[in-house]
C-alpha cells in the first residue's frame, strides 16, 4: 500500500483524505437528523440550529488553535502566522472548541436543556470516517505513531514500521459507539450523561495515545498540548468521573 492514497480519475488525482473528511461531515449530520425525533426533542428546531452554529464556529477555532499549539515554536517562528494557524487542526481541539461554542450559544439564546446526547453517536461515526482519511495519508499527516516492533506495525510511507494509531482509534471508537448505543437502547439516565461519557472516554484515550506518537512536549511538563487539553477536560468532568466509578448503578437504570 502506497501513501498517501489517492483516487485517480484520468489525469486527476484526488486525495482519499479529502473524500472521507467530506463524508464525515455529511454522514455525521445525516445520522443526527435521523436520530432526532422532533416530537420528543425538548429543544426546538430553531434552537438546535443555533446550537449547531455554535458548535461549528467553536470547532473551527478550537481545532486550529490547538492544532497550531501542537508545535508552538514552529507556529511562532512561521513567516505565515495565520496560514499556519489555519492549516493545522486536531479533532481534540474541535471537540473542546465545539463544546465551548455550544455552551456560549446556549447562554445567548437562553437554552437550559442539555443538548449533547443527540450529537454523541453522530460524532463517533463522523470521527471514525474521518480517521479512515487520516490513515490514508500515512506519515504525510501527523496521525501516525512512533516506531514499533509489534506484529501489526505498519510502514506508513517512510520505510519504518510504526503504530497505526488511526486504526487503533477506529477500533476504540467502534467499541465506544457500541457501548453508548446499547446504553441508549436499554438504560435510563439523566440528560447530558451520554455526551459526558463520550468526552471522558475520548479524552482519556487521546491522552494515552499521544505517548505513542512523535509529539512535541514542553520542558516544564513532559506532555503534549493535546494531552494538557485532555487533562483539563478530565478535571472539569472530575465529579462525573467519580460518580461513574463509585455509583454507576445510580446513574444508569434499566428501562421498564
Amino acid at each position: 500500500m502506497e501513501f498517501p492514497v489517492e483516487l485517480t480519475i484520468g489525469s486527476f488525482k484526488l486525495p482519499l483524505h479529502l473524500i472521507f473528511e467530506t463524508l464525515a461531515f455529511i454522514i455525521g449530520y445525516r445520522v443526527y437528523a435521523y436520530l432526532r425525533d422532533p416530537n420528543r426533542d425538548m429543544i426546538s428546531g430553531f434552537q438546535r440550529i443555533n446550537i449547531i452554529i455554535g458548535a461549528a464556529l467553536g470547532a473551527l477555532i478550537g481545532s486550529r488553535l490547538l492544532g497550531a499549539l501542537e508545535q508552538p515554536y514552529k507556529w511562532l517562528d512561521s513567516d505565515h502566522f495565520w496560514m499556519y494557524l489555519y492549516t493545522n487542526k486536531t479533532i481534540v481541539g474541535g471537540l473542546i472548541g465545539g463544546w465551548i461554542g455550544v455552551e456560549l450559544f446556549k447562554k445567548v439564546f437562553n437554552i437550559k436543556q442539555s443538548s449533547g446526547d443527540l450529537f454523541t453517536l453522530p460524532l463517533i461515526i463522523a470521527i471514525f470516517i474521518g480517521r479512515i482519511g487520516c490513515f490514508s495519508m500515512g506519515i504525510y499527516e501527523e496521525t501516525y505513531g512512533v516506531k514499533s516492533s509489534l506484529p501489526w506495525a505498519m510502514d506508513l510511507g517512510d520505510g519504518i514500521l510504526r503504530h497505526p494509531v488511526s486504526l487503533y482509534e477506529m477500533l476504540f471508537l467502534t467499541v465506544l459507539g457500541i457501548v453508548i448505543y446499547r446504553l441508549q437502547q436499554y438504560k435510563r439516565f439523566e440528560s447530558g450523561l451520554l455526551f459526558k461519557l463520550f468526552m471522558i472516554n475520548y479524552m482519556i484515550y487521546r491522552f494515552l495515545q499521544d505517548f505513542i506518537k512523535p509529539v512535541f512536549t514542553y520542558e516544564w511538563i513532559p506532555l503534549s498540548s493535546i494531552q494538557i487539553a485532555c487533562l483539563l477536560v478530565l478535571v472539569y468532568y472530575s465529579k462525573t468521573i467519580l460518580s461513574l466509578i463509585t455509583r454507576p448503578q445510580e446513574l444508569f437504570h434499566d428501562q421498564n
